[in-house]
């Protein structure tokens, strides 16, 4: 019997000629991220009496949760990474301003095809679009690794799930995964990895399949992993020097749960508040007022994002009442976008346009809405206070239905505008 991708990958980092589903595995990961959340775990580390890291090169440290810093905690946590980095020699660190971990890890050639990567991060998962078994622990966890370099895992049950045939217009892979969310529920992919097949999924740039393993997430995943092709390979030709040997499932790997979606039957879709579950057609929810037009997160704000935030807005003004606040994913989106003339596009509509970082999508800053406030968001999680306020409204959408949004002051499809 073969094996899925999961039940290899861990086989092979641990020595094994084979795992199944269930099976406790040890292994060595080829890369432990960690961001803002590093001077918790720095505490954690010494708390151990360890006082090296295993590995330098094993490690990511980004900063992007609370960047720049808010407040004086949120300094002193950056100042005390900066430190440790030095100290350590940790030579992957990205300071304030670079963008968000998730982003960059990939853009930086730092998650690779065949690699396993751990990360005190829940959206770690976004790894597994350059084919990484890539999974997020606890802080303790990350000290420890920090500590021995090593940490056990329960080999993961798998899912597949298949997409077949063209998109509709105005349809992305936020529409495919949020409506995938809703049918499965937050729970529906609970400790399992999830490996996506089909044309429709081969058919999408790197950005696109971000989205996918990125909000695969919020369904509880282990793991969310794309097969690695030419789309994959031309994308890390610029970006890494590093070897790499690509891993796929057997043709005869048994899944616990097979998954076939008709891409051409999808349409533009929002989660309602407070659940990424709670999704309807935009058209169910057309009409209803906002205050806030979000264009962000490691979802949704990369070079093709903005780029359709753009031509939607391009000449026009966003609505009188409504705030749009951009964040691009990370600094090499934002000098693209800015070299294309997109982000003129989005300020002289009225955007206003941040520094790359996570932002408003967890509550620290800028953009956090009042009570009582509607928001629709790029983003990937619209529970009561994610963004800050627990009194608010928040609606997850695609870049497009933001932007149309924006321009009409309530949620719209954007064959509206």
């Amino acid at each position: 019997m073969g094996m899925t991708f999961a039940e290899k990958i861990l086989a092979q980092k641990a020595g094994l000629p084979a795992t199944v589903p269930g099976q406790i595995v040890d292994i060595q990961p080829d890369v432990a991220l960690s961001h803002d959340n590093s001077a918790a775990i720095i505490d954690l580390f010494k708390e151990m009496g360890a006082t090296r890291v295993f590995d330098p090169k094993m490690h990511a440290i980004i900063l992007d949760h609370a960047t720049p810093a808010p407040t004086t905690k949120h300094a002193q946590n950056h100042k005390q990474i900066r430190e440790f980095v030095k100290e350590q020699g940790i030579p992957y660190f990205h300071d304030i301003g670079r963008g968000i971990c998730h982003q960059v890890l990939v853009e930086e050639g730092l998650a690779l095809p065949g690699e396993v990567v751990l990360g005190a991060d829940s959206h770690t998962p976004h790894a597994g679009v350059m084919g990484a078994f890539a999974t997020g622990i606890g802080r303790t966890e990350m000290a420890s690794i920090w500590a021995i370099g090593r940490l056990w895992l329960r080999v993961p049950e798998s899912m597949k799930i298949v997409v077949t045939g063209q998109l509709p217009k105005w349809v992305t892979s936020k529409d495919l995964v949020l409506t995938i969310i809703g049918k499965l529920g937050v729970d529906g992919g609970l400790y399992r990895s999830v490996e996506w097949h089909g044309d429709t999924i081969q058919a999408m740039s790197v950005s696109q399949r971000s989205t996918l393993t990125n909000l695969m997430g919020e369904m509880g995943v282990k793991n969310s992993y794309i097969p690695p092709d030419q789309v994959t390979f031309d994308y890390l030709k610029a970006r890494t020097k590093r070897a790499f040997t690509p891993m796929y499932p057997d043709a005869d790997a048994v899944y616990e749960m097979t998954v076939e979606i008709d891409a051409s039957q999808l349409e533009p879709v929002v989660a309602a508040p407070h659940a990424v579950d709670n999704v309807h057609p935009v058209s169910e929810v057309q009409g209803t007022p906002i205050d806030q037009a979000y264009l962000g997160t490691c979802t949704n704000c990369r070079l093709d994002d903005l780029a359709v935030a753009a031509d939607l807005l391009k000449c026009r003004k966003i609505a009188s009442r409504v705030r749009m606040i951009v964040i691009p994913a990370s600094s090499e989106v934002y000098l693209a976008a800015l070299k294309l003339g997109y982000l003129e596009t989005l300020a002289e509509a009225g955007a206003v346009i941040e520094s790359p970082g996570c932002g408003a999508c967890m509550g620290n800053h800028m953009g956090v809405p009042a009570v009582g406030e509607v928001c629709i968001s790029s983003a990937n999680r619209n529970f009561k206070g994610r963004m800050g306020t627990k009194e608010s409204d928040v609606y997850l959408a695609s870049p497009a239905v933001v932007a149309a949004s924006a321009l009409a002051g309530t949620i719209a499809h954007p064959d509206s505008i």
